[in-house]
């Protein structure tokens, strides 16, 4: 796989959806204002070549609709990543093969994980230039800061690189870093994430944890790395699948750890267990400010970076965000995941609204009475990422689970509340929802907006409004003979039916 960033950026560029802007800005609020205004419009991507404070250009908005999700992973349309979804499944619950069709995509399959093999360069482009001591400042990268109440300035699209101390199994994930001293950021992730596993094993082994930061590097990394599903691969092979080809690695000059060859920046360190600094507040995807927390201080020795190199950033907040466009193609990726899981599921869905994983709204094909309370408690232990759902609606497949429109129609049209809605109480919650009464603990709602059947009604239901085909057909055929050809009816202006959507 050999595209980087600079690759990405040039192909933003020639399909007309990188603005370059040369005047100077700060990156302290003023980067972040400007691409929300960006991202709200659904606007391109940005570049800004001259930051206040720093020698390096900064990359933002990248990932900022879902048609450029699609192109970091090497595709076109958002249907295609489903492709890659039945790959993964595949390889999640591999079944035995019962026709010689199956057999031989299950072997593509296998061959794609061979191909999918990291490399080693040698001569990497990520240490062309080589700081290290105290000649290591952090302030001199363009570092930004989204929010005035935030805290401080972050690094948000770093790769955090960390080693399990007895297995020297690597950890790839994307958390934030707050920058704490010119060579100290504290370093914020969840005690289940495989970073903090790795910082308590070294605890128990009274080792210090080895920690890698990779800047820039190609967006397809940055998925891979976000990718939070059960298959036993690393993230390395989880970027070639999605590649086609393996990711080139290069070994750190200080620890001993891999990071991407292509990689802008590198940083190399430590983090001494038990050494704690307050992180916090920042805002976050909820919407709101997080609080403080005392989280890991990582002190670092070593930076490497490309000739010229780029910063690459973002930042979280109400949707739309760029982790919102990249959540919706998750969202496709797992769908055949799911469905594996939940054979009676068509389709379902997490609105960037609400925060891409608080809502689902799932399509079954019903054949028998209760079938929708199944899929719902179906879904909830489906996938570790959905135990923080809080609302399931389950709606019958010929329900356009991603028109709005149509599934407040099933919900009002179909849904008795005494009957359809069921609570679970005291349920794990997300400790960044300030909505429960207890922070860690709340209640989730399953929502069934299925057509009822007996013996979940004890009526007839009402049949459904349709045209006539007859006269359907004959209105088709007449429809240049009306004058109405040059009507686009399917481009259809929500705010003409009382919405406010801008």
């Amino acid at each position: 796989m050999a595209r980087d960033l600079r690759e990405f950026l040039n192909l933003l560029e020639n399909r007309g959806q990188l603005r370059r802007i040369t005047t100077c800005v700060d990156p302290d609020l003023e980067i972040a204002e400007i691409s929300n205004r960006m991202l709200q419009a659904g606007g391109p991507a940005l570049l800004f070549e001259n930051v206040k404070g720093s020698a390096h250009p900064v990359a933002i908005n990248l990932l900022g609709t879902e048609e450029r999700v699609c192109w970091a992973m090497n595709m076109e349309k958002p249907l295609e990543l489903e492709e890659l979804g039945r790959k993964l499944a595949l390889l999640q619950q591999p079944k035995p093969p019962k026709k010689i069709a199956q057999a031989v995509e299950f072997g593509k399959v296998l061959f794609d994980v061979l191909k999918a093999k990291p490399g080693r360069d040698f001569f990497p482009a990520c240490q062309q230039v080589v700081i290290q001591g105290d000649d290591l400042d952090l302030n001199q990268l363009p570092l930004i800061r989204p929010y005035y109440k935030d805290a401080g300035k972050i690094i948000t699209l770093g790769l955090v690189i960390t080693k399990d101390c007895e297995t020297g199994t690597p950890n790839v994930g994307v958390y934030r870093l707050q920058l704490q001293s010119h060579n100290t950021m504290t370093v914020h992730w969840l005690s289940v994430r495989g970073g903090a596993r790795h910082l308590r094993k070294a605890a128990e082994q009274g080792k210090k944890l080895e920690i890698a930061i990779a800047l820039g590097v190609d967006p397809l990394i940055i998925m891979a790395a976000a990718t939070p599903i059960p298959v036993d691969l690393s993230e390395w092979l989880f970027a070639g699948l999605y590649g086609g080809s393996g990711v080139a690695l290069a070994k750190c000059k200080t620890v001993d750890l891999e990071v991407p060859a292509d990689s802008e920046f590198v940083l190399e360190g430590t983090i001494t267990p038990g050494e704690v600094l307050p992180d916090g507040p920042f805002g976050d995807h909820m919407g709101y400010y997080g609080g403080v927390e005392d989280s890991p201080l990582v002190r670092f020795h070593c930076m490497t970076h490309r000739q010229n190199p780029v910063y690459l950033t973002t930042f979280s907040g109400r949707p739309p965000k760029e982790e919102a466009m990249m959540a919706i193609a998750l969202n496709r990726i797992y769908t055949p995941i799911l469905r594996q899981q939940v054979s009676e599921i068509v389709d379902f869905f997490l609105p960037m609204e609400a925060l891409s994983y608080k809502a689902a709204i799932i399509s079954i094909d019903k054949a028998y009475p209760g079938q929708a309370r199944r899929a719902a408690l179906a879904f909830w232990s489906a996938l570790p990422q959905f135990t923080y759902t809080k609302f399931v609606i389950v709606v019958d497949k010929d329900i356009n689970i991603r028109d709005p429109r149509q599934v407040v129609w099933a919900i009002s049209s179909k849904v008795d509340p005494v009957r359809d809605v069921f609570i679970l109480p005291n349920t794990p919650f997300d400790s960044l929802d300030f909505a429960s009464e207890k922070i860690g603990l709340g209640g989730r709602m399953g929502i069934d907006a299925t057509t009822k059947i007996p013996p979940e009604t004890e009526h007839e239901w009402g049949e459904p409004l349709e045209s006539d085909p007859e006269v359907a057909a004959m209105v088709d055929r007449r429809w240049v003979e009306y004058g109405l050809a040059d009507l686009k009816l399917a481009e259809v202006n929500p705010n003409l039916f009382g919405y406010d959507i801008k």
